[in-house]
């Protein structure tokens, strides 16, 4: 019962008995072609007897060769899924492999033939280089899968890592059944836990993907009750209607390819990628179409999908599927889908992944001219129609135009249904352009509606064409019978989220959910904020005034903050860090082709940054480092009074178009940004971010995620901030996140204190860790050939004893061993630290990582221990990191406030700090004031504060401000250190300055408040 033979056997059972599956013959697998002949010529002989025919009455004798031989030669031209989709060419016929099912069941004969497949499930069998896969899914002959199945239960403990083992080590790619494309299109590695897959065999490289439903929000499988957390597998994917729909419309062939301008000529690089759908990707496009089939239009769905989700092969597969699903009446659901999206590439890949399952032109149309273009294509009935949201609301006045040269179209929506599927919906589905779309395609209706409508309005002040409009303007903002949104994003606003509001499984919305955390679990993106630093510079700034204006306090407090911002010497310390950093810490990391971005919060804070780059590289003579910046527009500077500036010109000619691929190559490192590529800028070799802008919201969360991308050999991301606090970074991303664990706020002291708490557990000792880091650091670059065992050997010794545990204390010890990791991680890269039984610990924690058993409430992701053990010494100080908790993440408020908008108080700007110099004989000067007021309007935006002044007299409320008050000048203390040091150990001073602020805080809530 736990052998892996059972669990075979198991799967065996369940496939032919609910699978749709028949047991095939291990012996009937021809080694040399990778086929079962017997089922190929079965499958011909029953669908297509007049092609059997024909090669009989040429040759009885070769019928089954010629057949065969066909057949093999058109599979290594074609590939086996271009066979299995189109047929192929024998004796000048064309011959069918497979049959797909129908779109509807008015055809009986389709349905027949769809029927007259046969799906076979085959063990054991022997391919030509030796190799003996567990299990073969053949369709008519043709293998289409391979499982290799591990059950931990067994004598050999085996788990899908040693299934992920076997594949990339004992079994040849070039073996005939493995050959990519030609024959199996994917091959899973299974074990009662956890599955995976990949669709090209390239040896010890080979990289798989989690083929896992997820388990709160996060990796991995919930258990099932009475089977294991697999068992989805061959119940769902792999049954016998569920896996001929994949070979229909998901899988296909991803082409790249790129030119590439060298030294020697011009190369071109062709890339292929046979893509086969995530676990989630599958669900979603599957739940959505199905709860449309039944349910018809006019329902709104949001899929909330992270970035890493495979978001554009979602759209391109639920584009295709609502393009021909009909309902149980046989009739077409929409009569066209509409694709709204900015992004160019999703374009072409629509194009090139739909025209794989048609095969024929025209049923996708790109709106890339005008107007009249659209307009076009919808009296048309195209398909399936991409297209940007800006050119609906032109739509009347293009039908004008055609009309004026004799061109006229009429777009009638009269019985007709659209889907709309809406890329990015936050950015597209608000404001009046949406309301267009809405008018536009469901005109008939709405115009319909008006008439009704008309007769019951008893407005006398309006004539009946305006009453007419009005109604029209009413009827467009609501939800149209006719008309069905799929909207996908990663960070949905309020507003989203209350416009597509069809409930999923769970009874809420989002109908589809792909959390960030799992994303990040699985190792389709990377964690930004695990490596992440609040970077504050150190200042003294001295201003002398001649005269002391009244002046709006707030306004000051900004023009002092902009002259700081902008002076040449603050720009050139935050140069000389950014520069410094990128050289020692991030340059060789991916392979020394990683690359940065300094996003700044204006354009002439771009242009003054790219000015300082320049002359700081130059000065010291830099040759690995170069810069590109991007802006729009020209800037003119008071110090540059006879020019003016421009990205092109700055850049040395390089065009906006051009810029992303100058990027790309290896001559350029860092771009300097304002408000340009921080969103939608796909480039997986960024690894560091320095942040000197304002971020909050999904502003952050997007800019922040350009570093998530991955690519071989990146193994982290770096981010350091000169502006935000943590905990406006953490509020930002909290409702999108769903991370695992919360780990304390970082503080070097803190590794000490875990570094205590993991040796209480007693899962090893430190003579364990010593004997296990002599081993490795003795041998790694030179291993002697003995190694491996005994660094296994020591490690076991914990893993056995962490076995031992509870499964609640296994989570816990796995989550402060994970913090410890990531916290010296993080650590060792910005401060200087050298202890070395935290080094040994980090290094040994690491590799015990990656043997100690599965849990849910760990990450499974591992990094790249080479690269990252070469370069942990080099630092950089920093005041702390971001770490998000496990739990129901915060919900989105709507728009309820509005803006105070009260007069300004008027104020001499030195009222504060010549008093306090008068009192105490200090010499503050204006600049101080500054202090005070982010004090200030940090209490005053303090929710808990707040309320103590709604329900408090000034009397009471202040034991409740000076409570609060110490943490507000502790927040505020890097660059005010000589004034901090005086509040803290001066009473007297600290009363005043108390009293001061106590006060301004109150009168300025209670005044918002009462206005409102």
């Amino acid at each position: 019962m736990h052998k892996e033979i059972d669990f075979e056997n198991a799967i065996e059972q369940a496939l032919i008995t609910q699978g749709g599956y028949q047991k095939g013959d291990p012996t009937g697998f021809d080694a040399e072609t990778a086929l079962f002949p017997a089922d190929v010529v079965s499958f011909v002989q029953k669908t297509q007897p007049k092609i059997w025919e024909r090669l009989n009455n040429l040759d009885a004798s070769k019928a089954e060769s010629m057949l065969l031989d066909a057949l093999t030669k058109e599979l290594a031209a074609k590939g086996a899924l271009t066979v299995l989709r189109e047929g192929f060419k024998c004796v000048g016929k064309s011959v069918k492999l497979a049959y797909f099912a129908p779109n509807t069941s008015i055809d009986t004969g389709a349905a027949e033939r769809y029927g007259a497949n046969r799906l076979t499930v085959v063990r054991q069998v022997h391919t030509k280089t030796g190799a003996i896969p567990d299990m073969v899914l053949a369709v008519n002959g043709l293998p289409v899968a391979t499982l290799e199945l591990k059950n931990a239960m067994s004598a050999t403990g085996w788990t899908v890592e040693n299934a992920k083992s076997q594949y990339r080590f004992e079994r040849n790619p070039k073996d005939p059944l493995f050959a990519f494309k030609n024959r199996c299109l994917v091959h899973f590695a299974v074990d009662t836990e956890q599955a995976f897959m990949t669709t090209h065999l390239e040896g010890k490289d080979t990289f798989f993907l989690p083929f896992n439903r997820g388990f709160n929000h996060g990796a991995g499988n919930p258990p099932m009750e009475g089977d294991v957390r697999t068992a989805y597998l061959w119940e769902e994917v792999l049954e016998r209607d569920s896996l001929m729909d994949i070979l229909a419309r998901f899988l296909h062939l991803q082409v790249e390819e790129k030119t590439v301008v060298t030294e020697k000529g011009i190369k071109r690089h062709r890339k292929e990628t046979l893509i086969f759908p995530r676990y989630h990707q599958l669900d979603a496009v599957r739940s959505l179409t199905q709860h449309a089939k039944a349910k018809g239009s006019g329902h709104n769905y949001l899929v909330q999908h992270s970035a890493g989700s495979g978001k554009s092969n979602s759209i391109a597969w639920l584009a295709h599927r609502l393009s021909s699903l009909h309902d149980a009446n046989n009739e077409k659901v929409f009569h066209s889908v509409v694709v709204i999206t900015d992004r160019r590439v999703l374009d072409q890949q629509l194009q090139n992944t739909i025209f794989q399952f048609e095969h024929k032109l025209g049923v996708v149309q790109k709106i890339d001219e005008n107007t009249q273009q659209l307009a076009k294509a919808l009296a048309d009935g195209v398909p399936i129609i991409i297209s940007t949201i800006q050119k609906f609301p032109f739509i009347s006045q293009a039908i004008r135009t055609l009309e004026q040269k004799g061109k006229g179209i009429s777009i009638s929506t009269e019985g007709k249904r659209f889907a709309v599927i809406v890329d990015e919906a936050h950015s597209s589905q608000s404001g009046e352009t949406a309301m267009e779309l809405r008018k536009i395609l469901n005109k008939d209706g709405i115009e319909s509606a008006i008439a009704e409508q008309l007769l019951d309005m008893e407005d006398e002040s309006l004539s009946e064409e305006a009453k007419r409009e009005l109604i029209r303007e009413q009827l467009k903002r609501a939800k149209q019978p006719n008309l069905s949104f799929f909207a996908f994003t990663a960070t949905p606003k309020f507003k989203t989220m209350a416009v597509f509001n069809e409930p999923g499984r769970n009874g809420e919305a989002p109908f589809h959910h792909y959390s960030m955390r799992q994303a990040i679990e699985e190792g389709f993106i990377h964690d930004v904020l695990a490596h992440y630093t609040c970077y504050k510079r150190y200042y003294k700034l001295i201003q002398k005034v001649e005269d002391d204006p009244e002046v709006p306090r707030r306004k000051a407090a900004r023009a002092l903050a902009r002259f700081v911002s902008f002076h040449d010497y603050e720009i050139a310390q935050k140069v000389e860090v950014i520069v410094e950093h990128f050289r020692t810490h991030t340059r060789h990391k991916i392979g020394g082709r990683a690359k940065a971005m300094v996003v700044t919060s204006s354009r002439e804070h771009a242009v003054r940054y790219k000015l300082g780059f320049d002359k700081y590289i130059k000065s010291k003579g830099y040759k690995d480092v170069k810069s590109l910046v991007a802006f729009s527009g020209e800037i003119a500077l008071k110090e540059y009074a006879d020019k003016t500036f421009t990205e092109v010109g700055m850049n040395e000619g390089i065009k906006e178009s051009e810029l992303p691929d100058k990027f790309n190559t290896e001559e350029y490192q860092v771009l300097l940004v304002a408000e340009k590529y921080q969103t939608g800028f796909d480039q997986p070799l960024l690894h560091s971010m320095y942040v000197d802008k304002k971020l909050s919201g999904i502003q952050a969360v997007q800019t922040l995620s350009r570093l998530n991308r991955t690519a071989r050999g990146k193994t982290d991301t770096f981010v350091l901030d000169f502006v935000n606090e943590p905990d406006e970074i953490y509020k930002a991303f909290k409702p999108y996140y769903e991370v695992t664990t919360k780990e304390e706020d970082t503080d070097p002291q803190q590794l000490n204190n875990l570094a205590h708490t993991l040796s209480t557990w007693q899962i090893f000792t430190e003579g364990e860790v010593s004997a296990w880091c002599e081993i490795w650091f003795r041998n790694r670059l030179n291993p002697t050939g003995g190694e491996h065992k005994k660094l296994n050997s020591l490690i076991d010794l914990a893993v056995e004893r962490f076995k031992k545990l509870s499964e609640e204390d296994q989570a816990l010890f796995k989550g402060q061993l994970v913090s410890f990791r990531n916290l010296y991680g993080f650590v060792a890269q910005i401060i200087p630290y050298q202890d070395s039984d935290h080094e040994k610990l980090y290094t040994y924690s690491r590799f015990l990582l990656t043997k100690l058993p599965y849990t849910t409430d760990t990450r499974t992701v591992q990094v790249d221990d080479e690269v990252e053990l070469k370069y942990y010494r080099l630092q950089k100080i920093s005041e702390g990191a971001i770490d998000l908790k496990v739990g129901e993440p915060e919900a989105l408020y709507g728009p309820t406030e509005v803006g105070t908008g009260q007069a300004e108080e008027e104020v001499q700007l030195s009222t504060l700090v010549d008093k306090l110099n008068e009192r105490f004989g200090t010499e503050f000067t204006p600049a101080d004031q500054l202090f005070f007021d982010q004090v200030k309007e940090t209490a005053v935006a303090n929710e808990q504060l707040r309320q103590a002044v709604m329900a408090n007299s000034l009397e009471n409320f202040e034991p409740v401000f000076n409570k609060q008050l110490e943490n507000l000048f502790v927040e505020r203390m890097d660059g005010n250190e000589d004034i901090f040091i005086r509040l803290m150990n001066d009473e007297s001073f600290r009363n005043i300055a108390s009293q001061y602020l106590m006060r301004a805080v109150y009168n300025q809530v209670k005044t918002s408040v009462e206005s409102q």
